[in-house]
């Protein structure tokens, strides 16, 4: 039984069956869909709000931790010179998709648009890194090239929700992010004085981490990334991205451990209250945001990872200019992230849907990246057989 529920974490059932679950009962009960998230639920607190501003700050606390561990020595992104090119190709996977989407919108859609720009910067790690376990084969350079940008890609988008998607209703009060530093403080005491269990962290400086952000009208949800690096954690990273080392019980590795299946099994809930759009509100949003995911993020990454070549960060070894396009084309299933923002970037309900359904279409990208892949080995198999 576990090894069933761990194979269905891995291939993000729960939050797949969320999202079919919202398309389901919103677009046949609209009225009880939309009550069901927004009316009181516990405490006079809404659904929406326990998903996307408290729950969420786990989801992106877990991604904080792969940020950390990353960066760290024996980490995928250290020492820089080691993830020089992903990097650059996560630049590309930035620079990309934002310039398409703001050339189409300025051609094709309108200014009610603009604030979607940050959407299709969002790269869905475990949803792309599925992807390309199916198309390269597991153990693939190409993988891990995923893997980092996709973490490094995040991590961008972390910044834009911080920056860019307050509510335009609430300006900013940046004063009350003298709370948030006051948490950061805290947590640096904390881990000064030796404190080894990870609990202390999250309810003294996350709490006041979160309650800094939100008053300051910024997103709560980004709270932990504020008190995750803090936690005590080995000096030397052992395990790559989504491998577990069960030796390492540092507050950093528990804390991952402890809560990522909880998260995975919550997503079900962020499927069912991000999910619910009407196929009526598919539009220009719509196809602006899926174009910019697949087709900017291929074009970007292609582009800024061939230049990182030829300044002497190369590619990985076994990796060439048909699988940089692959993985470039995979980099576009925006999914999560993308939803989460494309619900933060717009007010109008209609736009939102209808750039969350661009969002989830995003998924398809793996079918181009698998045509190209595909394409490629017949190629070779055709030069082998000349050659013969």
């Amino acid at each position: 039984m576990k090894r069933h529920i761990d194979l269905l974490l891995e291939f993000s059932i729960p939050l797949i069956l969320g999202v079919c679950v919202a398309l389901s009962w919103v677009n046949i009960w609209p009225e009880h869909y939309h009550s069901f998230l927004h009316d009181p639920f516990i405490a006079g607190i809404s659904l929406h709000f326990l998903t996307n501003d408290l729950f969420m700050a786990l989801f992106f606390g877990i991604a904080a931790v792969e940020i950390t561990q990353s960066c760290l020595p024996g980490g995928d992104l250290h020492p820089l010179k080691r993830a020089v090119n992903p990097l650059l190709a996560t630049v590309g996977g930035v620079v990309g998709p934002v310039s398409l989407y703001v050339l189409c919108n300025a051609f094709f859609g309108s200014p009610a648009l603009d604030r979607g720009w940050g959407i299709p910067m969002a790269t869905d790690i475990a949803l792309a890194w599925l992807a390309a376990r199916f198309i390269f084969g597991k153990g693939h350079p190409a993988i891990s090239f995923l893997l980092l940008l996709a973490v490094a890609d995040d991590a961008l988008g972390l910044v834009v929700i911080a920056i860019f998607y307050g509510d335009p209703l609430m300006p900013a009060q940046p004063v009350w992010l003298l709370l948030t530093a006051a948490a950061m403080a805290i947590c640096y005491l904390l881990r000064h004085r030796g404190v080894t269990n990870y609990w202390p962290y999250l309810l003294a400086g996350g709490s006041l981490s979160w309650a800094g952000l939100f008053l300051a009208h910024l997103h709560p949800a980004l709270a932990l990334v504020f008190v995750i690096p803090f936690l005590p954690h080995r000096p030397v990273e052992t395990a790559h991205l989504f491998d577990e080392d069960p030796s390492d019980r540092s507050p950093l590795s528990s804390f991952e451990h402890d809560w990522k299946k909880f998260v995975d099994v919550g997503l079900f809930m962020f499927g069912v209250v991000n999910g619910g759009v009407l196929f009526s509100s598919v539009g220009t949003v719509t196809w602006l945001v899926v174009g910019a995911l697949i087709v900017g993020k291929m074009i970007g990454i292609f582009l800024f990872s061939l230049l990182g070549s030829r300044f002497g960060f190369p590619l990985p070894t076994g990796m060439g200019k048909r699988e940089l396009l692959a993985t470039g084309i995979v980099a576009g299933i925006g999914f999560t992230v993308a939803l989460f923002m494309a619900g933060e970037a717009f007010t109008d309900p209609v736009i939102a849907s209808g750039a969350k359904m661009g969002a989830m279409l995003s998924i398809f990208a793996f079918v181009p990246a698998v045509v190209v892949m595909k394409m490629g080995k017949r190629q070779k198999e055709k030069t082998v057989k000349a050659v013969g």
